[in-house]
């Protein structure tokens, strides 16, 4: 069943107190204000709002990783005033209490241990603090997390506009992409984008490949890689990547202390070629260290032959690819530029979203 969205829900029925999914798990604060316009949305039409996140992977309470901070940048970016509760108690008393849509922002959910074992028991907790629920947090949402799939079974649950865009521009690269589609890909992991390369392998037209995934296929190939990042324990399927006729590797790199640290010149020429006669472009992960001047020249490259392309659709995301187009000044270029890193890549790979799943389910 279709997903149903906070701005198609009768505002009868969006009263009550929301708890609101967000996350707030990166250094920069763009998945926080892509979810202004939901959080904005329901702070007038809501009793109050009571925003859930978590941030890392603490083993426990961790005042490192606590929330307080963000609760108050929130309040900034979203322009509404921001209370911070330490637990689920402080959470309801300050609900109570607090003015029509009022905002309450709970304290980093993987401090309970519930939360990333999806326990029922820990979601129902959370539910009790609400009277609906609405996830607007995709970049999390392919993880089975109880505030992101369990606590559906306990309450009406909608997606929130940030949720409803990353799903509609991500569904047009998946049914019927404007071809020739142009798939860029970086970063270090090739496994994590092993079930991409499968699912589009006779769609795309070209995948380029860059940063560490090329040093492991070049590695797969024979060539010199040095001390190069590379990943060593590889899944089943890799080595067919290589037969692959779709895939353009580089053809010269950029070397530093016995490392490949960026692609060539004549690589940034070639992939520009190609993503010139793109009308689809998808764009996750960066071709070299970027955040070093003498390594920057590829991601660089890419980004700008990418923005230049004006016929095409271009997605991007992943932290350190919206990174770069941040520090390039090409992130508003971009058709879209995804929250989700790893949630864009499984939902581009086809699987099915524990978060977005839920959500279908509550509908019926």
């Amino acid at each position: 069943m279709p997903i149903r969205y906070v701005d198609e829900v009768n505002t009868a029925n969006l009263r009550g107190v929301a708890l609101l999914r967000l996350d707030f798990n990166t250094e920069d604060d763009w998945r926080m204000r892509a979810a202004v316009p939901t959080l904005r949305l329901l702070a007038h039409r809501a009793k109050a709002v009571l925003v859930l996140s978590h941030r890392g992977r603490p083993k426990g309470r961790d005042a490192k990783l606590s929330l307080r901070a963000d609760a108050r940048h929130l309040g900034r970016l979203a322009k509404l005033s921001a209370r911070f509760a330490r637990t689920a108690a402080e959470a309801r008393a300050m609900l109570k209490a607090a003015p029509r849509g009022g905002v309450v922002v709970l304290e980093n959910l993987r401090f309970e241990k519930g939360e990333e074992r999806n326990d029922p028991g820990f979601a129902r907790r959370l539910a009790a603090l609400g009277d609906y629920y609405v996830n607007d947090a995709f970049p999390v949402s392919h993880r089975a997390n109880a505030s992101v799939a369990a606590i559906t079974r306990f309450l009406p649950s909608y997606g929130g506009l940030s949720l409803k865009c990353e799903i509609a521009n991500l569904s047009k690269v998946m049914r019927r992409p404007r071809r020739p589609l142009v798939m860029v890909f970086g970063g270090a992991k090739i496994s994590d984008k092993l079930a991409i390369f499968m699912r589009f392998r006779k769609h795309a037209d070209r995948f380029l490949v860059g940063g560490a995934l090329a040093n492991t296929l070049l590695m797969l190939k024979g060539a010199e890689v040095k001390d190069s990042l590379v990943e060593k324990d590889l899944p089943a399927g890799v080595r067919a990547i290589l037969g692959y006729p779709s895939v353009v590797l580089p053809e010269d790199l950029v070397w530093g202390g016995g490392k490949i640290l960026d692609i060539g010149s004549k690589t940034c020429a070639r992939f520009a070629r190609e993503i010139a006669k793109a009308r689809t472009v998808v764009w996750n992960g960066p071709m070299g260290v970027f955040e070093r001047r003498a390594y920057a020249m590829g991601t660089q490259a890419v980004g700008r032959a990418i923005v230049r392309n004006r016929r095409a659709f271009t997605v991007s995301g992943g932290g350190e690819t919206a990174t770069a187009l941040k520090k390039f000044g090409l992130l508003k270029r971009m058709s879209f530029v995804s929250t989700g890193g790893g949630a864009m890549l499984e939902f581009l790979s086809g699987k099915k979203l524990p978060g977005i799943a839920a959500l279908e389910k509550n509908r019926k």
